[in-house]
């Protein structure tokens, strides 16, 4: 293991994945959980979903990626409604369909595009609107905040693998060198405790 990935193992993901909610791709039992703290209007962000696209499509079964909210308003002022709207998009079963939308199309956010996205997604958009406006899922993505915050992220986007904090860059074959690696470590965990 290098130096670098034991100084990430000081900083721990504060709150579990849980399938009860978390938006999670892959299986349940995958060797590798991957953790993104991102904001949509994050151009980095933009660049990562990419990357994880191409990490999910080369790991397959082997990778469990979830994604959280952290949008950053200081810099983004838009960022917090973009994360309201995924989380509404969630509630109506199309939280990946937005996902993508959103980073795919989202550098511009405005509520106008937010309700034109939801609407090309198939939502409800009468149930959409209200629940958006009414920001029903604000506490979700606050939890999201919250809990990246006490896991000390600072800023976009920001990777845990297996709940250790991934600092090396995030490039596809840096990162993809990473994961491959933990594979082989929870691999030899398992194996051993056999």
């Amino acid at each position: 293991m290098t130096n670098k990935r034991k100084a990430a193992e000081n900083i721990k993901l504060t709150l579990a994945v849980s399938e009860s909610r978390d938006h999670i791709q892959g299986p349940v039992n995958a060797p590798i959980t991957l953790v993104e703290y991102g904001d949509y209007q994050c151009p980095y962000c933009g660049q990562a979903y990419m990357i994880i696209k191409e990490i999910q499509e080369r790991l397959g079964s082997k990778l469990r990626f979830v994604f959280r909210n952290f949008p950053l308003t200081k810099v983004r002022p838009h960022a917090y409604k973009a994360a309201i709207a995924a989380e509404t998009a969630a509630a109506q079963g199309k939280f990946w369909e937005m996902y993508d939308y959103l980073f795919k199309h989202g550098q511009v956010i405005t509520d106008d595009n937010l309700r034109r996205a939801a609407a090309k997604l198939g939502l409800n958009i009468v149930r959409f609107d209200r629940e958006f406006l009414d920001r029903t899922y604000s506490n979700h993505v606050d939890e999201d905040i919250q809990s990246g915050m006490s896991s000390g992220v600072k800023s976009t986007p920001t990777f845990f693998i297996n709940g250790d904090r991934y600092n090396n860059a995030w490039d596809l074959d840096t990162l993809l060198s990473a994961l491959d690696e933990e594979s082989v470590f929870s691999w030899r965990q398992t194996n051993s405790s056999i």
